[in-house]
C-alpha cells in the first residue's frame, strides 16, 4: 500500500490536516492546470475540501470537528498553495472565520454561547463560509436599516472569495440612528436568500480561481437576535485583534505556499545547465525565502501567545508586510532564475508570478501599517489607525 493510501485509510483524528492537504493536493493542482487561468472557480477543488472533511478540520473536536489550531490549519494552507494558489487563498477566507469563533470557543468561556451553535453546525452541516474580508474592515460597509424584529441590509460586499458555493455570508452593516455614533452589526446570513445575489466579476491578474466577486444584498432582514456584535464603526475593537492575531497568519499561509512551489519549479529548471550567475541568483532566491518563512514563522508564535491585543496586531501586521515582500520577491527571483523557460505557461511559474502579486492587497497596507507601528513605537494611540 502506498503511503498515500496508508494516510487515506487512517481515521481522520489520526492525520493532519496537513496529511490530507498532500493527499488531494496533486488532483486539486490536476484541476487548476486543467482551468487554464480563464476566469474558472476551483468548484472541484472546494467539493474535493469538502469530502476529505477540511471545511470542518477547525472545530474543536469536542463539538464534532478535527481539532486542528492555527499551526496545523497554516500547514493546511501552505500545502494547498504549493498545488492552487486560488484554492488556498479561498479557502484560508473560509479557515479562519472557523479559526477565530474556534479560539474563542477555547480560550473566552463567556463566549461559548455565541460561538458554540456555529461551530457545531459547521460540523454536522459541512458548511462553507464566505468572508466579505476587506470590503467589512473597521469602519465597516453597507447599510442596516432598523425594521420590525431585525434590520434590512443594503450593501455590496467586494472580495467575497468562495462566493459561488459558499453556504453562509460572514458580514456586516452600519446602523446610523439619530444622535447616536455609527454602530457596525455582525451577523450571518445566507447565501442562498433572494435578496443575496453573487455578481460575475472577478476578472483579475491573479488568483483568478477564487471566485471573490461581489456580493450584493438588497432588503435581506437579519433577525435582531442574530446580531452577534454591535461595535463602533472606525474604531478597534477586541474582535478584530483577535481576528486580525488570527486570520493573516492562514491567509499568508497560502502566499507562502505559492512562493515555496515557485522556487521548486525556478530550481528544478536552473539544475539542467546552471552557471554562476545562475548560482547567484538562486542565492538571492533562497534568502528571499528563508525572510519570508521566517516572518510567518513569527507570525504563527504570535498566535500562540493566545493574547490577541494592540501589540499583537502591530506584530502580525508587521510580519504580514515582510512575508508578502519576500514572498513577492522570492518569485521574480524564481523567475529570473528560470530564464525564458519561466515564461512558458507550461512551466508553471507564469501563474505563480501573478498569483503571488495578491499578497500585496490584503489590509493593513503599507502606509496604514507603517503609520500603526510607528504611533506603536511613539506611544501614540492606534485606536484609529487602520
Amino acid at each position: 500500500m502506498s503511503e498515500s493510501a496508508v494516510i487515506m485509510s487512517m481515521p481522520r483524528k489520526q492525520r493532519s490536516a496537513a496529511e490530507i492537504a498532500r493527499e488531494i493536493g496533486p488532483e486539486i493542482g490536476r484541476l487548476s492546470d486543467a482551468a487554464q487561468d480563464e476566469d474558472t472557480y476551483v468548484a472541484e477543488s472546494f467539493a474535493l475540501l469538502k469530502q476529505a472533511g477540511l471545511l470542518e478540520v477547525g472545530v474543536p473536536a469536542e463539538l464534532g470537528g478535527g481539532g486542528a489550531g492555527p499551526d496545523e490549519l497554516a500547514e493546511m494552507l501552505k500545502t494547498l498553495g504549493w498545488y492552487c494558489g486560488s484554492t488556498a487563498l479561498a479557502f484560508a477566507m473560509h479557515t479562519h472565520q472557523v479559526a477565530v469563533p474556534a479560539w474563542r470557543w477555547r480560550h473566552q468561556p463567556a463566549a461559548r454561547p455565541a460561538v458554540e451553535p456555529l461551530l457545531k453546525r459547521l460540523a454536522v452541516e459541512r458548511l462553507q463560509l464566505v468572508s466579505s474580508g476587506a470590503s467589512d474592515w473597521i469602519s465597516g460597509e453597507g447599510k442596516a436599516e432598523k425594521v420590525e424584529g431585525g434590520y434590512r441590509i443594503t450593501a455590496r460586499k467586494r472580495f467575497a472569495s468562495g462566493a459561488p458555493t459558499g453556504d453562509l455570508l460572514v458580514t456586516g452593516a452600519v446602523l446610523e440612528e439619530p444622535g447616536e455614533p455609527p454602530m457596525v452589526l455582525h451577523f450571518a446570513l445566507p447565501m442562498k436568500s433572494p435578496q443575496v445575489k453573487v455578481q460575475s466579476n472577478w476578472h483579475t491578474l491573479g488568483m483568478r480561481g477564487t471566485g471573490s466577486h461581489d456580493v450584493e444584498v438588497d432588503g435581506h432582514v437579519v433577525p435582531e437576535a442574530a446580531v452577534s456584535l454591535k461595535r463602533k464603526s472606525g474604531e478597534w475593537h477586541p474582535l478584530f485583534q483577535i481576528i486580525s492575531t488570527i486570520a493573516f497568519p492562514l491567509v499568508y499561509a497560502a502566499y507562502l505556499g505559492v512562493a515555496e512551489r515557485a522556487r521548486h519549479i525556478a530550481l528544478g529548471i536552473a539544475r539542467r545547465k546552471p552557471d554562476r550567475h545562475m548560482v547567484q541568483i538562486a542565492g538571492r532566491m533562497e534568502s528571499e525565502f528563508m525572510a519570508a518563512r521566517l516572518a510567518h514563522a513569527h507570525m504563527l508564535a504570535t498566535v500562540r501567545l493566545d493574547a490577541p491585543s494592540a501589540q499583537t496586531v502591530n506584530d502580525i501586521m508587521t510580519a504580514r508586510q515582510l512575508v508578502g515582500r519576500h514572498a513577492i520577491a522570492t518569485v521574480e527571483q524564481a523567475m529570473e532564475l528560470a530564464g525564458g523557460a519561466g515564461f512558458y505557461r507550461d512551466a508553471g511559474l507564469e501563474r505563480r508570478f501573478r498569483d503571488i502579486q495578491g499578497a500585496r492587497y490584503h489590509v493593513m497596507r503599507t502606509a496604514q501599517q507603517q503609520d500603526y507601528a510607528g504611533s506603536m513605537a511613539l506611544g501614540l494611540p492606534v485606536d484609529k489607525v487602520y
